[in-house]
């Protein structure tokens, strides 16, 4: 069929993208300051040409129409016509193919060419001289999906928040180098998905599993010309299709099959989600989606001169989030990945940006009060990197109610006290306490506090015991990238060490901070491999290194990474069985009428004094919670370089039972201690003890 033959009727304005109806598909596409769109037709395959149409309404700047017989598998592209006139923040260029931000499913791959950029390269204006050149054989295409052609989601977990510990983890660095994972299905939700990897992460005690980006994504070409590669996926090209790399052969099943998989085992999938940027970077980026749709209305541009970007996410653009289209296609997406594809909730990257008003961070912003009343997404965990660059960016407790957060006051704190620095009590118990003075004034509860050690972006677990500085050489940066205040310890030598003393400190100083982990109030979160010590060979910013710095090695991990498993295990095991740990209210001392509360205690197990606190090298402390029913748990602390004696708290009818002791490299000894009995706390130790009858 030629282009003169080809019908197309006005279609409907108020459903975005491509979706065949039966008989037809319809297209929309909002673009509110462009003089016509043209919709190119592709064959299955996205590389042969088969129509290209103009879309002939237009309604409320929704460009849309309707190709009756044209059927779902089809792929298609824009080119959308209007000025090229950067300083009015117009970047219109028919040269270059673009693709649906409603895209549901892609074909074809795409390749790094400069005719993606939609102005000549090298010539001396920069940006304001158009490229004629066209890219369409080097963009992937969008694919038409069918209505309702997606199965309902099985019933998710619903783990209550005070009951989650989330393990953070990379599809592709997860299961590359799993020997359980056939080749074929390594690095890809299908791989993820194994009974193996499953069983595995049931057994470690987790309930959720957060994935690091899957929307498509792209590596920035100024990466690829260094010859590495963006691969943590903070870089969306689209923010409905799962990543093509991480599909081993269908489409959005894949990964469906994958959640429903996690949801029979009980356990929740998290996506990690980017709406505060997009892969086209500022004005000197890539013209591949959004900024030749409607570059006015997609981003936030300088008032002053809209040829250059607002830059709040330090990735060259930042999403106009206030407009109401785009607002409503940040929407949109969490709807069909929490519907659609069942995931139990999302992680907002650099989430700040999303609160930002004219005036500054707002918890009451449009995003905010339209995700809380929207049903569809009612019951989804919603954690906020409450963090980025832009002005007043810094929202740690700022966040609304209902929203958790991850706590890097609680990092440094539990990284500073057991590294010795002085002054660290005060903030410590408050870190232990679920950081009650960031969240309890506004009505919110423990878990609004995302516990966490270590996460992707910084050192691993066991590089914060081995290094104290960062060597991230291999990025090509000069050393210059990544935190620069990490409160690491080589306890003595810089890397990996031969003497077996410093070898065994640093698994001892890794057990004490999982183990710290485990008693806090709060909600845990560990990355991926801390249970048994990865290394990323001192690089704590591994973004763009797609190779076995970041993959997890499963055939080399060590005797002692093996034990630390199993200290992991035990840990998250007690976290379970004391429901203490697991509080959904925040707990003070007791009151008198029970003993559910929290009291902290001296050497002699009697209560701290006012003045044990204003002890700047006071690193001795008991820790004791109580749940009201004659439970109680007592987490011994001792950061100092010496060994002392701590006396038991005195309690009627029962024992103390010990539970965990870090200085110990094996676990299930359950030794028990008379009441009011002295027990011996080596230096650099915690012991966890259990009192009941």
């Amino acid at each position: 069929m030629t282009d003169s033959d080809r019908r197309i009727e006005a279609g409907d304005p108020g459903v975005p993208g491509a979706r065949f109806d039966g008989e037809g598909t319809r297209f929309a596409l909002y673009s509110a300051h462009a003089e016509a769109v043209e919709l190119c037709l592709y064959d299955e395959s996205g590389t042969k040409p088969i129509g290209r149409v103009f879309l002939p309404e237009q309604t409320h700047g929704v460009w849309h129409g309707y190709v009756p017989g044209l059927q779902a598998g089809t792929c298609y592209g824009y080119r959308v016509h209007g000025p090229y006139a950067p300083h009015a923040g117009h970047r219109f260029n028919p040269a270059k193919l673009l693709l649906d931000p409603y895209a549901r499913a892609l074909a074809g791959e795409f390749r790094p060419d400069p005719s993606h950029f939609g102005y000549e390269l090298g010539h001396p204006d920069l940006d304001l001289a158009p490229d004629r050149r066209d890219n369409a054989e080097h963009m992937p295409k969008a694919v038409v999906t069918a209505e309702g052609e997606a199965p309902p989601a099985r019933r998710r977990p619903l783990t209550p928040w005070p009951q989650t510990v989330i393990y953070e983890c990379h599809v592709k660095g997860f299961t590359q180098l799993h020997p359980d994972v056939p080749k074929p299905l390594r690095g890809t939700f299908a791989g993820l998905a194994r009974p193996e990897i499953v069983d595995y992460l049931k057994a470690l005690g987790v309930t959720t599993v957060e994935l690091m980006p899957v929307h498509a994504f792209v590596s920035e070409f100024d990466v690829l010309n260094k010859g590495l590669v963006n691969y943590w996926g903070y870089n969306s090209l689209n923010f409905f299709c799962p990543h093509p790399a991480y599909l081993s052969a269908g489409g959005a099943d894949e990964f469906r099959d994958m959640v429903n998989r996690f949801h029979d085992a009980g356990l929740e999938v998290i996506l990690d989600v980017v709406y505060n940027h997009t892969c086209e970077g500022d004005h000197l980026g890539p013209t591949l989606s959004y900024k030749g749709i409607d570059n006015l209305s997609y981003y936030q541009l300088l008032p002053g001169d809209r040829r250059f970007y607002i830059n709040d996410s330090g990735c060259g653009n930042t999403v106009n989030i206030a407009h109401p289209q785009v607002l409503r296609l940040i929407m949109d997406s969490l709807r069909y990945w929490a519907i659609e594809m069942g995931v139990d909730g999302f992680r907002f990257d650099l989430a700040s940006i999303l609160g930002r008003q004219e005036r500054g961070f707002d918890p009451r912003a449009p995003f905010f009060q339209t995700l809380a009343q929207d049903p569809a997404l009612a019951g989804v965990k919603l954690i906020a990197e409450p963090w980025d660059i832009g002005p007043g960016g810094y929202q740690l407790g700022g966040f609304p109610a209902g929203w958790a957060e991850w706590n890097d006051r609680y990092r440094d704190n539990i990284r500073r006290f057991w590294r010795g620095d002085p002054d660290q009590l005060p903030e410590l118990a408050r870190r232990l306490h679920g950081s009650g003075d960031l969240f309890e004034h506004a009505g919110r509860r423990p878990w609004a506090s995302i516990n966490y050690v270590a996460c992707h972006d910084g050192f691993t677990l066991r590089d914060l015991v081995s290094f104290e500085q960062r060597h991230n050489e291999a990025n090509q940066e000069q050393n210059r990238d990544g935190h620069g205040s990490n409160y690491g310890d080589n306890h003595g030598v810089e890397g990996p060490a031969d003497d077996p003393a410093i070898d065994a400190r640093r698994w001892r100083r890794q057990r004490n901070l999982l183990a710290t982990l485990a008693v806090s109030h709060g909600v845990p979160m560990i990355v991926a491999g801390d249970e048994f010590g990865r290394s990323q060979s001192g690089n704590n910013n591994a973004w763009c290194h797609d190779s076995r710095l970041n993959w997890i090695d499963w055939e080399e991990i060590s005797p002692q990474g093996r034990e630390l498993q199993a200290f992991t295990r035990e840990l998250l095991s007690l976290r379970r069985r004391f429901p203490a740990l697991q509080a959904g209210e925040y707990r003070h001392r007791p009151d008198g009428k029970g003993d559910d509360g929290i009291q902290w205690l001296n050497a002699e197990g009697a209560p701290m004094r006012d003045e044990h606190w204003h002890e700047p090298d006071c690193r001795r402390f008991g820790y004791l919670i109580s749940d009201g029913a004659s439970r109680h748990l007592l987490a011994l602390f001792n950061a100092s370089e010496t060994g002392s004696a701590f006396r038991l708290p005195r309690l009627p009818k029962g024992d103390w039972k010990l539970e965990i002791d870090s200085a110990s490299e094996s676990t299930g000894e359950r030794t028990v201690f008379a009441a009011g009995a002295s027990i011996d706390l080596p230096r650099q130790c915690i012991k966890i003890l259990e009192f009941g009858p």
